[in-house]
């Protein structure tokens, strides 16, 4: 069992920055990958970003250049720095995590989301 703990998000005016972070536990040996998703108001979730456990990173192209993530993998934590922050930005991310225990793959694991809301 993987539990994924999200923190971050809030209300924030264009221009502004928040970071996210997401915390993850249980029986794991590594996460491959780790990231986040994305779901704005009436449209499917989407990919912001995510990082695999050998620094690899894949971003949105609508989030490239403004968005960093990052990631602890001792701590099996992942952020992810959101800058010049715009309405369209605004909804609620969710953490994934992909995460093994040796061999065995848990199936991907989701946080309980938090709400990032940007006002123009």
């Amino acid at each position: 069992q993987v539990q994924l703990v999200e923190s971050g998000g809030g209300l924030v005016q264009a221009g502004g920055s928040l970071t996210l972070a997401c915390t993850a536990s249980g029986s794991i040996s590594t996460i491959n990958p780790m990231g986040w998703y994305r779901q704005a108001p009436g449209k499917q979730r989407e990919l912001a970003a995510q990082m695999t456990s050998g620094g690899n990173t894949n971003y949105a192209d609508s989030v490239k250049g403004r968005f960093t993530i990052s990631r602890d993998n001792a701590k099996k934590m992942v952020f992810l720095q959101l800058n010049s922050l715009k309405p369209e930005d605004t909804g609620v991310y969710y953490c994934f995590a992909d995460a093994y225990r040796g061999t065995y793959r848990y199936p991907r694991s989701w946080g309980q989301g938090t709400q990032v809301t940007v006002s123009s």
